[in-house]
């Protein structure tokens, strides 16, 4: 920066940073959550009614209101920019994963099961989603040992069935698939890869479907089942009994 002092052009660094500094925040695109009037719907939405980031992107792009996506939302929680408004607790711990990161899909440390067949061997017609009765499924547990819940979800439809498993071992989760699969139409079903799932074969002859394993650490592979448990876990969180939750609750 040019300063005149005693009709002397002279050039000072400090002066000229700070300048710099202004002119470089105003030439800086606004971030969306710098406006005052979306960060507030989003606080509200993500503390109040604790909606996931996807949920509050979807319904105020159903709304027709400022627009904002997930990944936006997100960022501004790994920043901090909601933390302090809870009680001084991380934005993040409001996530239904708690802010944490997917495993190593090469870290596979709970044991293996036989499997019947890897999804890869699975038919073409199940990846369209356009028929009824292609299941996903997989088990939500409360406490480490203890009841637990077997949820099944349709590929086309997204329609949710299952039910209270007495525990999480392998004959009592067989015993809630037939019982919840048995009148419904059902041609296959991919599962995780948990011991809980160690009598597929039996549950397959009894349904007359192929049963059907993603890879280690896959979630994805079946991802309508992994976002419904995720929406579960809103009323039944990791950690709480489920052994007194009845069945009609559930």
């Amino acid at each position: 920066m040019i300063c005149i002092e005693d009709n002397i052009l002279r050039y000072r660094a400090s002066a000229a940073q700070k300048f710099y500094m202004r002119r470089r925040r105003k030439c800086r695109k606004p971030r969306i959550l710098d406006n005052p009037h979306v960060f507030n719907v989003v606080a509200y939405c993500f503390l109040e009614h604790h909606w996931s980031p996807e949920q509050i992107e979807g319904r105020l792009y159903l709304e027709g209101g400022s627009a904002v996506s997930d990944s936006t939302i997100y960022r501004g929680i790994a920043l901090g920019l909601l933390n302090g408004l809870i009680g001084g607790h991380k934005a993040a711990c409001r996530l239904r994963h708690k802010g944490h990161r997917r495993k190593d899909p090469n870290d596979e440390r709970r044991g293996n099961i036989i499997i019947s067949h890897s999804i890869e061997e699975r038919p073409e017609i199940v990846e369209e989603r356009s028929r009824i009765g292609d299941w996903e499924g997989d088990t939500v547990a409360g406490r480490r040992t203890g009841a637990c819940l077997v949820t099944l979800v349709d590929r086309k439809s997204g329609y949710l069935v299952g039910g209270k498993a007495s525990s999480k071992c392998a004959e009592p989760v067989k015993k809630v698939m037939v019982r919840t699969l048995k009148n419904k139409p059902c041609h296959t079903i991919t599962l995780d890869r948990g011991k809980e799932f160690a009598d597929h074969r039996s549950a397959s002859d009894a349904l007359g479907a192929e049963v059907y394993f993603v890879l280690p650490y896959h979630p994805w592979q079946r991802g309508t089942n992994e976002n419904t448990n995720g929406l579960l876990r809103e009323y039944f969180p990791k950690g709480c009994s489920l052994n007194n939750v009845t069945s009609k609750e559930v």
